[in-house]
């Protein structure tokens, strides 16, 4: 069973990411490192304890729709409505509306344990708290006054609207349609698929935005609103209403993530209401939409990169602890008596040890993530735009490197189990059933790779990135000048991959300049493997040389050597796929006709 592993995170963030020296600049008010301790220890409680119990049976009985109603799996409805009475909902909304404003490094940290204890479950709230972010910032005062209490304290959800049949990375193509009408309010006529948490018996009511296209709307992305359209419409002492016109047809029938109702939902065909259309009120401006919904896509990105990072502790979890009880063979060096556990195993430790660095290098990507997300509402001037540019910068590279690896260390969890891992009782399956949706939904990793390559590394003209670089030089110095036997290779295993990083930048900044697009592209996802292996070294190395005096430091050495000498070596072959592969793809295209 997942125990949450409170002492790691919590090293993570105050000795890799940052919190710890945030804290001592006073970025965050009078919180500090007991109340952060406290909070992280009743997250992961609750995660272990109440969360994590439900996750195996969600799972086997997963979502139905009986008669227009969603049914969720047993004890989840009570589950849900314990979560929001801990105060989890609120964690970093506004205190105007009734949230705790805490830091988002500790809201992502909170999110990765409900994650490892069910996906499926902590996808609910997740989507309610990017829509609290979206509106918060672009609603009106009065949209604001009615609805944001009410998602704050949980009492209702909130969700995406995006994806159409026919539209779903390219936004600009979709067709549901809003009609202005005299009171101020639109009419939303449309379908939109894939919506998770669409309809549900969580909360009585559920808050949806929604993407549109007014009929005298640009073309493209240019011509896109957004729309709050609620299940309910409120009255004006703020109870609910009459039931909007908007309904779920149906669920999808996934390959994980079995627990989370994933919908589709048809707006305005007249089954409820006086009239055909559903309802819904402006958010922010006409035709400017898809810059309020990144708002909360933005948010999203980093919720699902931190999906990757749960799935990725649980499954190595349950394969540790597998391969200490499972017994096969003899290991070489084994004075047992009989078999020996397949722990001792050479290969099974490579592994679990190459499923612990890839878990603990994107915990820390992550967090750094949310760290610099932190630090760029709490700077001023130009430290604010160093730290939104770094954001900026790693949001791709968190959602991507994370979701990846969950799905690689998923998978090496079902090859620990053998015969057994294919075997649904086991548990291992479904880990990698849940990790698969991560890397395609909230913006699939390849396009990921576009926005990073084509947006964020020519931030400042490229002088954000060289300087990141250069601090990821000055962790690699600090390991050569510890002389710690423990760290073997690793300074000069580190030094040849932030070169290889380094090349690979300065091929894909002048390609960029020169508008060979069609070249830097072909490099793109192997660019971003490369920049995301380059960081995991560097934040083990970080918690390597950190004196937290838990007794834990030369493990984490240990594993910071793992990963230099096994797993980092790939960048040099990840760099000449970038600078030298567009010609190849190009050349082959023909056999895709």
């Amino acid at each position: 069973m997942y125990k949450a592993p409170v002492d790691e995170i919590a090293f993570t963030l105050k000795h890799v990411a940052g919190l710890a020296e945030a804290i001592d600049r006073g970025a965050f008010g009078e919180l500090g490192e007991d109340l952060v301790d406290a909070i992280l220890g009743e997250a992961g409680r609750f995660a272990s304890e109440e969360v994590a119990p439900l996750g195996d049976a969600g799972d086997r009985r997963g979502a139905r729709l009986v008669g227009g109603t969603v049914e969720t799996p047993e004890g989840w409805r009570d589950l849900y409505h314990n979560w929001i009475a801990g105060g989890w909902n609120g964690l970093t909304a506004p205190e105007a509306y009734g949230g705790q404003n805490l830091p988002h490094m500790l809201h992502v940290a909170a999110m990765e344990m409900w994650n490892s204890g069910s996906m499926a479950f902590a996808l609910a709230p997740t989507l309610t708290m990017g829509a609290i972010e979206a509106l918060e910032k672009h609603g009106t005062e009065v949209l604001k006054s009615v609805f944001l209490p009410k998602m704050v304290s949980g009492e209702w959800m909130g969700t995406m609207n995006l994806t159409e049949p026919h539209a779903g990375s390219d936004l600009g193509v979709l067709k549901t349609r809003a009609e202005r009408c005299d009171d101020g309010t639109y009419r939303i006529f449309g379908q939109k698929i894939f919506i998770t948490w669409g309809e549900h018996d969580f909360t009585d009511n559920i808050v949806h935005l929604v993407l549109a296209r007014l009929p005298d709307a640009p073309p493209g992305t240019k011509g896109i609103s957004l729309f709050l359209v609620p299940k309910f419409l409120v009255n004006g002492d703020g109870s609910l209403g009459a039931r909007n016109d908007l309904f779920c047809h149906s669920l999808e029938h996934k390959l994980g993530i079995h627990g989370s109702p994933t919908c589709t939902m048809i707006y305005g065909d007249g089954r409820f209401g006086a009239e055909k259309g559903a309802v819904g009120y402006l958010v922010g401006e006409e035709n400017r939409g898809l810059a309020c919904m990144f708002t909360m896509m933005n948010n999203a990105r980093l919720a699902v990169g931190m999906q990757g990072v749960a799935i990725a502790e649980a499954a190595t979890q349950k394969a540790i602890a597998y391969a200490k009880e499972r017994r096969q063979g003899r290991a070489p060096g084994w004075s047992g008596e009989g078999m020996s556990p397949i722990i001792e195993h050479p290969d099974v430790a490579r592994m679990l040890l190459t499923m612990k660095a890839l878990t603990q290098g994107s915990r820390a990507i992550a967090y750094a993530c949310a760290h610099a997300v932190d630090m760029a509402h709490f700077a001023e001037g130009e430290e604010a735009r160093h730290w939104q540019e770094r954001s900026s910068l790693l949001t791709p590279i968190a959602k991507s490197f994370a979701t990846d690896a969950g799905v690689d260390v998923a998978s090496l969890g079902v090859q620990v189990h053998g015969g057994m891992g294919f075997i649904e009782e086991t548990g291992a399956a479904r880990y990698l059933r849940d990790a698969r949706i991560a890397p395609i939904y909230e913006g699939t990793n390849g396009i990921q790779a576009i926005d990073l390559v084509t947006r964020k590394l020519p931030l400042s003209d490229g002088a954000h990135v060289r300087g990141f670089i250069a601090e990821l030089r000055e962790v690699t110095a600090a390991v050569a000048a510890s002389n710690r036997k423990g760290f073997g290779e690793t300074a000069a295993r580190l030094d040849a991959a932030i070169a290889d990083l380094e090349g690979a930048t300065a091929w894909l900044l002048s390609a960029i300049r020169d508008g060979k697009l069609a070249e830097a592209l072909a490099g793109a996802t192997a660019y971003q493997r490369l920049f995301g292996l380059v960081l995991t070294a560097i934040y083990l190395a970080k918690g390597g040389l950190a004196e937290a005096g838990d007794g834990k430091q030369e493990q984490r050495i240990a594993l910071c050597r793992f990963a230099a000498e096994n797993l980092v070596s790939e960048t040099s072959a990840l760099e000449d796929r970038v600078t030298n592969g567009a010609e190849s793809l190009a050349a082959a295209r023909s056999i895709l006709d």
